[in-house]
């Protein structure tokens, strides 16, 4: 077995998975199946208000009738979602995309293919969230780059500087106080806002 085909199954094992779904003879084969990859699973029914926060996966049956029992859907810091569906009528359909599911399973449940679903529901919620990290960091990134900008054209307007002389001033003064340029520029910001605020800054002097 690759060792990423080992992680991959090692990390099933144990998975904590919720399975909402009526108890019959289709909820039980999925539990079944299941606990035979090795994951640590209940069922719940009917449907809870809120997920519990100790699950990781969630395998949930989408009603076709329109119920607020639904409640379930997949998050960026939420548990991996895998929707169960037994018909596929606009109302279903438009559930299963207001879910954001990462996997669905059709019905009638059958063993084979449950560890498959699974697996790639995981994987997409695991690439998702990777993505998001990414975008956050990315703002995060541009928002910082922003505010030293903002800053270099507050200290060239109040100190009649250049901006290249203005930007390592900034610099200095994250590095004399261990601090990173865009906290240094935030706090600059913040003060010119006050202080204008006031009447007690004007850049135009």
């Amino acid at each position: 077995m690759k060792p990423g085909i080992r992680r991959l199954m090692e990390d099933l094992r144990g998975a904590r998975v919720l399975v909402v779904h009526p108890r019959d003879a289709e909820g039980d084969a999925l539990i079944d199946q299941l606990k035979r990859i090795g994951c640590n699973v209940r069922g719940l029914w009917p449907p809870p208000a809120e997920i519990p926060r100790d699950v990781d996966t969630v395998f949930h049956f989408v009603e076709a009738a329109e119920t607020p029992d639904f409640t379930a859907s997949a998050t960026d810091d939420g548990p991996t979602f895998v929707a169960i569906i037994d018909y596929e009528n606009p109302t279903v359909l438009k559930r299963l995309l207001d879910s954001n599911a990462h996997g669905v399973v059709n019905k009638p449940i059958r063993p084979f293919g449950i560890l498959s679903s699974l697996v790639l529901a995981r994987s997409a919620h695991g690439y998702a969230r990777r993505l998001q990290g990414k975008v956050q960091k990315l703002e995060e990134t541009l928002k910082a780059r922003r505010d030293v900008d903002k800053a270099v054209k507050i200290l060239v307007a109040l100190k009649k500087i250049g901006e290249t002389e203005a930007y390592e001033l900034i610099r200095q003064q994250a590095t004399q106080k261990r601090l990173s340029m865009a906290q240094i520029a935030t706090t600059i910001i913040g003060a010119q806002e006050v202080l204008g605020g006031l009447g007690l800054m004007d850049g135009n002097d």
